[in-house]
């Protein structure tokens, strides 16, 4: 029970995202059945489904635009601040900050990990680890959808009896930009807006909220 308590946040995403997955899983195989039928065409199992593009590229193309928010996120809060935001640094502290206030080099401790404390090459590679492996599994996502997009995109091409296209072409295509955009938006907006709500607003005991009686101006605390 205590290990459940020492985890809960990441077992608690981990199940609801399965759950989220598979409850996709079995409702976009009745849509497209349903598309099936109505162009007379034999339903699929949910095995082909699950192996198909067309479950691949709405599963990729959210993922893409997640990992991008929050690559992006990670960069910019490097740099830009805001005030009387928790999402931000302190007003002084923009930057990548010195080794003592990041503990690295002489100001490492024991426990410290040893990527900090060894200098060099390394210690730069895990000063930035975070936004590396984000950023490497957004182009990796995006990549994947483009792929998945144009099989699913050249289906419909040769259904319609038109000319299927290149990966490249698929890429200047309005429905590849189209699945793009429409995700980029939505994750621009939500972490926007989180950021300047958790000014005024607040959630007592939330660490992505200040405490309920800190001031509007205050920054960088948290609750």
């Amino acid at each position: 029970m205590r290990a459940l308590r020492n985890h809960g946040l990441a077992l608690f995403f981990a199940v609801i995202f399965l759950a989220s997955l598979i409850g996709q899983a079995f409702t976009g195989q009745d849509d497209f059945n349903h598309l099936q039928i109505a162009h007379h065409q034999d339903p699929v199992s949910l095995g082909r489904y699950l192996t198909s593009s067309d479950f691949w590229v709405d599963v990729l193309e959210n993922w893409q635009s997640e990992y991008l928010q929050f690559t992006l996120f990670i960069l910019t809060t490097v740099w830009l601040v805001q005030q009387g935001s928790p999402e931000s640094k302190e007003l002084d502290k923009a930057g990548t900050e010195s080794d003592q206030e990041q503990k690295l080099g002489d100001h490492t401790t024991e426990d410290s990990p040893k990527w900090a404390r060894v200098g060099g090459l390394r210690t730069r590679i895990y000063s930035n680890s975070l936004v590396i492996v984000m950023a490497a599994i957004w182009i990796a996502s995006w990549l994947g959808q483009s792929v998945t997009g144009r099989i699913t995109y050249n289906a419909q091409q040769l259904d319609h009896h038109e000319a299927a296209v290149s990966w490249a072409s698929y890429l200047t295509t309005s429905d590849f930009w189209n699945r793009t955009l429409q995700n980029w938006q939505s994750e621009f907006l939500a972490v926007g807006s989180m950021a300047v709500l958790a000014i005024y607003l607040r959630q007592r005991g939330s660490p992505e909220s200040k405490p309920v009686g800190a001031p509007h101006a205050a920054t960088g605390v948290e609750g």
